[in-house]
């Protein structure tokens, strides 16, 4: 569990970087929010869905990483091995 919420902190920092990162190259200025109002609608949307992406990316990377680190460490996976499929 502390593992688990430190690597969830440690991926949002990596996951701003990156973000911010990308942004200057597709805009010379500062990411819009939502909350700007003189911001057209498409570059706050880009904006979003490029920061969830990444954030959502870079999470599952963290959280595999981790999980994969753990069973190496004490040969047991912690969580459930496949997803129950029920039809």
């Amino acid at each position: 569990m502390p593992i688990g919420i430190v690597s969830g902190l440690l991926a949002g920092q990596v996951g701003k970087k990156i973000f911010t990162f990308l942004w200057s190259k597709i805009d010379e200025e500062e990411a819009p929010q939502p909350k700007h109002r003189d911001v057209p609608w498409a570059k706050v949307l880009i904006a979003g869905a490029l920061q969830g992406a990444i954030f959502k990316f870079v999470r599952a990377l963290t959280d595999r990483g981790t999980r994969k680190g753990f069973e190496r460490l004490t040969g047991t996976w912690p969580g459930e091995e496949r997803p129950d499929l029920e039809t």
